[in-house]
């Protein structure tokens, strides 16, 4: 992972894998004065493995680098109260602009073993380059018998595929939905990032 002195940018670099196990590179650098890289106030701008996934989240997030994904919390463990994960696979060239990506997801939602008492339509969002789906169940917590959503997102395109999912309490909806609707309106699927010092993006 590179993390910018400004705290503005997390750059997570794959480097090469042992055993089977992908391994996370991280460095400290400092933005250029003429970088391009722009996010709301409050928010930091997250890229892995070169630009196959940018989104934003917000800047004081705890950040968890796993093994196969990257977890966002509101606040470190145990006092955690959401968790924003990114998972993401590079694919093959091919055109999968046919792929059925609303099916996917409401079967991935349908399978969802927790104990579902709500689920919301799947949303299509368009762009440029890549085509987003994303839908909403609500369950109750088996722990804390408390309500709470599961916000679930997958996103293709220029080769990448994504899924994101955000649980949160029910009780902070008004506080996170915000959240969840900027990384929506930030996340960008496949482009190139030469100079993570600059940021200046290009399609693979």
């Amino acid at each position: 992972m590179i993390e910018a002195v400004d705290s503005s940018i997390w750059v997570a670099n794959r480097m090469a894998k042992r055993k089977g196990t992908p391994k996370w590179l991280k460095e400290t650098l400092e933005l250029k004065d003429n970088h391009r890289w722009q996010t709301k106030p409050g928010y930091k701008i997250f890229v892995a493995d070169r630009g196959a996934v940018r989104f934003d989240v917000p800047q004081n997030w705890h950040f968890e680098p796993d093994t196969k994904s990257f977890k966002f919390l509101d606040k470190a463990p145990p006092d955690d109260d959401c968790r924003l994960e990114v998972s993401f696979n590079r694919l093959p060239p091919a055109d999968w602009s046919q792929f059925p990506l609303a099916q996917t997801l409401r079967r991935i939602a349908d399978d969802d073993d927790r104990e579902v008492i709500a689920r919301g339509e799947v949303i299509t969002l368009k762009r440029q380059t890549a085509r987003i789906v994303w839908t909403e169940l609500k369950f109750i917590d088996p722990e804390e018998k408390r309500e709470a959503y599961s916000r679930i997102c997958i996103g293709l395109g220029s080769n990448v595929q994504c899924l994101i999912t955000f649980d949160y309490w029910a009780d902070d909806a008004d506080r996170l939905t915000p959240v969840w609707d900027e990384v929506l309106r930030s996340l960008t699927l496949g482009l190139y990032i030469r100079d993570p010092s600059i940021g200046t993006a290009f399609p693979d």
